[in-house]
């Protein structure tokens, strides 16, 4: 479907590198190390990682459209988590953060056949990526997860200055790694960001929805599995 391709732009965190598997792992080891279980009156960590996911997806959301800066996401997702779960905010643990920071991005899962496809996909086009996550994150994950040397180029927006879906980012992508419009897809699953920043640059895209989300109307390509892309490419 998509031969006439040269270069595909790949996201990171929830297309490629399991966001949520690898925070859940962290937090459950980190909930139990600092005795959440008194704060929290559970046991369980199933409560605190639910809302803790909510909140960082919903804060992420604020920090693509600059909404929100780096410091106050950090910032607000264990406080907000707290406060949705009747705990003061001011009773949360700093080192837990930094040790949290410290240990995520060294996890290493990925989405199912991950490594298949980027070795299926690079005997056959450029490969670029396009993150809107933090420099130092980036690269620990990269590198922990043997991710770098499948990409000709790598976008950071904290480098940049700019966040997806912003279409100067994408902008600034093609013109990094030599590529052209038309020839160039976007691969994501944020179809705020990824998909519809992608779309509304005029840049084709395909919605990575592992989760099998309702697919809207404009969104015409969609997979739920990467190795999809096999089929597609």
């Amino acid at each position: 479907m998509f031969t006439h391709k040269e270069h595909i732009f790949f996201d990171l965190d929830h297309t490629i590198w399991d966001f949520d598997r690898n925070a859940k792992e962290t937090l459950q080891d980190l909930y139990v190390k600092y005795k959440f279980e008194d704060l929290c009156g559970d046991a369980d960590p199933h409560h605190f990682i639910t809302a803790y996911t909510s909140n960082n997806h919903r804060l992420w959301g604020l920090y693509h459209h600059n909404q929100i800066d780096k410091p106050t996401l950090r910032r607000l997702r264990f406080e907000d988590t707290f406060t949705e779960l009747g705990i003061d905010p001011n009773l949360f643990p700093w080192n837990f953060e930094e040790e949290y920071l410290a240990v995520c991005p060294n996890k290493t899962n990925l989405f199912p056949n991950a490594h298949e496809t980027l070795t299926y996909l690079k005997e056959r086009y450029t490969l670029h990526l396009i993150s809107n996550g933090f420099q130092e994150a980036c690269e620990r994950k990269l590198a922990g997860s043997q991710l770098a040397d499948y990409f000709e180029t790598i976008t950071i927006s904290e480098i940049v200055g700019i966040n997806k879906p912003d279409a100067r980012i994408f902008q600034h992508a093609l013109q990094v790694g030599k590529a052209n419009l038309d020839t160039s897809i976007m691969i994501g699953d944020n179809l705020d960001a990824d998909v519809r920043g992608a779309q509304n640059f005029g840049m084709d895209a395909i919605y990575f929805n592992p989760l099998l989300a309702e697919v809207p109307s404009d969104v015409p390509h969609s997979i739920t599995d990467l190795k999809e892309l096999q089929r597609l490419f």
